[in-house]
């Protein structure tokens, strides 16, 4: 079996990797639907951003001779996210360059896990690459997604709306200027 006729949404990991084989592609951003849901609103159906990804399969022989299945995935993509402070598109760039270690069961999955810094996952031979690949996309996504100097004026508070146009704050009446007229009005009489 040659690489081409492996893929991405159904793939025999063993496979994959006991031919140490490679697969890479550009994807469309939009094709990753719960990845769509954090862009900005204005990108969601129209972006034409595409995540570029490679992965590639490996034998590993481990302690005692035994097989470890292992799987290299590296993904990138610039993500138009919504600015939290101007509310416009901010082009994020999302990278991942991670490997996975693959157990026959999950009690294995879960003992290697402690044993292991690698994520470790359950075979499968229809495994979705795709969503592997947005789930550690999903979690690249800053918390607070932000321009370094924003393209558009920022409006900071709600007294920055009420300052007028040449510039200069409004004048406020002194706090305490209406106890000073109660204390000249008591001194007259």
């Amino acid at each position: 079996m040659k690489a081409r006729d492996f893929h991405p949404r159904h793939l025999d990991i063993g496979l994959f990797a006991e031919q140490a084989a490679t697969l890479e592609g550009d994807e469309p951003l939009t094709q990753f639907e719960r990845l769509v849901t954090c862009l900005h609103e204005g990108s969601q159906g129209s972006t034409t951003e595409a995540v570029h990804w490679h992965a590639e399969g490996e034998v590993r022989r481990a302690e005692g001779g035994r097989k470890e299945i292992w799987l290299h995935l590296h993904a990138q993509v610039a993500a138009p996210l919504e600015c939290q402070r101007c509310l416009e598109a901010v082009a994020e760039p999302l990278e991942v360059d991670r490997s996975f270690l693959f157990a026959a069961t999950e009690e294995q999955a879960a003992q290697w896990d402690g044993e292991h810094e690698e994520d470790v996952l359950v075979i499968s031979h229809h495994f979705n690459l795709f969503a592997l690949i947005e789930d550690e996309l999903l979690m690249e996504v800053p918390l607070v997604p932000r321009h370094e100097i924003c393209p558009v004026p920022v409006v900071l508070s709600t007294g920055d709306i009420d300052t007028p146009a040449d510039g200069a704050p409004p004048e406020r009446e002194h706090p305490f200027a209406a106890l000073a007229a109660l204390k000249k009005t008591k001194s007259s009489a």
